[in-house]
């Protein structure tokens, strides 16, 4: 199933919606056409797909411009780019400011993988206000993801019940039965998507965006990657060194860890987290609610969770609260320190029985929406994942595992190690056990780490700037909280940010923000 160390970000707006109240076809031929003189039609985007999340179609813009969306098309099989097409779904908001000013567009990922761009970048538009003086916003659901040609596994009714699944198995039956669910979920994507499965990859969805650059009319790529888009941008600097723009990394994914690595870092990184939500909710003059030290507010959330196993709270009725649930509820609130008032709420109620906030929490990071419908994040994330990562991790491996994992999170430890089993079974073979990012003649690159991110340790920041090379990599740092910095809104991070991204002015590489 899908958690932190699968996740590599969370569309944090769903979970504020949550707690606040066709696919593109596969199969055309390109035959002789020349893709990247394709014309888009951009019109006004609809309503989103069940795949990219729901809801309602996108508000115009604070100005009273509106949302724009079109279809590119791509290669299904880049090794036969003149074989069968995709859709690639993109939206745009136009330039606002002088048009004798514009620079050109500037493309979002905002991570996942299997985040849907077109349905993220209106929910968080009025964030890049400032660098719409001088592009075009644009964002896209990448191969797999949403209505891109979206991978298919499990229906909604089958999502419930294996969400609510005991991923941290103790005994032989639990974990048969975890491996069970597993391979049956990925048995359920080749069976729906096996068309689609082996051409998923990063670096696939990086021969896309500089179709797309070049589409959209870009001599070069200005790109605003965010957690998982750290690793696409990475990619697509390796491959197209001499065709990266103005780019900047926030919340950034280390290029040297295998994902075994990658799990236990993030175990750490949701430990750290914690003990920050910890230390932060007793330091108050109040109360706070849900322990008197930061020991007691740990050592209470690890008896709710123990409870939670053998003893399951009401939650979103009609389903439950569960022990996976609870931990994956948390860990979202983790995301950001504007949700801890969330996770602080979501606690005191589960104490007295009432699991509603925790496994809203929850659904936000499964994808599922209020009406009981799933994205298709989980099943584009299981993909992507599984396309691009090369290792096979055995349930007697990760079993040995495990004592590693609790030693770097008693809370998290044993809900990463077990998430790796997910690929074990995978119908594609994983591309690599690292990403390649080293960009040798690519433009400076603005790298931007937390040092108080959970899902993508402040660390990988300086090994990213590392591995893309000397003059490319420059690191900047946020001493924040929360996964990513240009949205906590901090004023040194985005005059940094938005200084090279409209000035082209690199500030000093190891320049420190508070």
């Amino acid at each position: 199933m899908p958690s932190p160390a699968r996740l590599r970000a969370a569309a944090l707006t769903a979970t504020a919606l949550l707690l606040a109240s066709a696919l593109a076809g596969c199969g055309e031929d390109a035959g002789d056409e020349d893709l990247t003189r394709q014309k888009l039609d951009w019109e006004d985007c609809p309503a989103p797909s069940s795949s990219q999340g729901g809801g309602n179609a996108p508000s115009p813009l604070p100005d009273g411009d509106r949302w724009q969306c079109a279809t590119m098309k791509a290669p299904r099989d880049w090794a036969d780019p003149k074989g069968d097409t995709i859709g690639i779904a993109l939206i745009r908001a136009e330039a606002s400011g002088d048009p004798s000013r514009r620079i050109g567009s500037l493309v979002f990922n905002f991570g996942g993988p299997g985040v849907s761009g077109v349905s993220t970048l209106p929910a968080f538009g009025e964030d890049y206000t400032t660098l719409r003086t001088r592009y075009d916003l644009v964002s896209f659901d990448p191969r797999g993801v949403g209505r891109s040609a979206g991978v298919k596994c499990k229906n909604d009714q089958q999502l419930d019940a294996y969400f609510q699944q005991d991923s941290t198995p103790d005994d032989a039956a639990e974990r048969a039965t975890l491996l069970d669910n597993t391979e049956a979920f990925n048995a359920a994507c080749e069976e729906h998507s096996e068309e689609m499965l082996p051409h998923v990859r990063t670096t696939d969805a990086a021969r896309d965006m500089d179709l797309m650059r070049e589409v959209l009319g870009d001599t070069k790529l200005h790109y605003f990657g965010i957690s998982y888009g750290t690793e696409l941008g990475g990619v697509y600097a390796h491959l197209f060194p001499k065709n990266v723009g103005r780019a900047v990394f926030d919340a950034v994914v280390d290029p040297t860890q295998t994902p075994e690595q990658g799990a236990l870092g993030q175990a750490r990184g949701f430990q750290l987290a914690l003990d920050n939500f910890a230390q932060d909710c007793t330091s108050r003059a109040e109360d706070c609610p849900v322990g008197d030290t930061p020991k007691d507010v740990k050592d209470r959330i690890a008896a709710l969770l123990e409870r939670l196993e053998t003893k399951p709270i009401p939650g979103v009725f009609p389903r439950v609260l569960t022990q996976s649930a609870a931990t994956n509820g948390i860990a979202q609130a983790l995301y950001s320190k504007d949700f801890w008032e969330y996770l602080t709420e979501g606690l005191e109620q589960a104490y007295d029985g009432d699991g509603r906030i925790l496994m809203l929490l929850s659904d936000s990071m499964n994808g599922r929406s209020a009406n009981g419908e799933y994205s298709n994040i989980a099943a584009a994330n299981a993909a992507i994942n599984c396309s691009d990562d090369k290792p096979r991790y055995s349930a007697d491996y990760v079993e040995g595992k495990v004592p590693e994992f609790r030693a770097a999170s008693p809370l998290f430890g044993d809900f990463l190690a077990w998430s790796m089993v997910s690929c074990a079974d995978w119908a594609v073979p994983g591309a690599a056990d690292r990403p390649e990012v080293g960009a040798a003649g690519s433009a400076p690159i603005l790298v931007v780490g937390n040092t108080g991110d959970p899902a993508t340790p402040y660390e990988g920041a300086r090994r990213m700037a590392t591995a893309l090379g000397k003059g490319v990599g420059v690191e900047l740092t946020y001493r924040g909280q929360g996964h990513g910095a240009y949205g906590s809104k901090n004023k040194c991070v985005q005059a940094a940010v938005d200084g090279y991204l409209l000035r082209g002015k690199v500030p000093a590489s190891g320049t420190v923000c508070s």
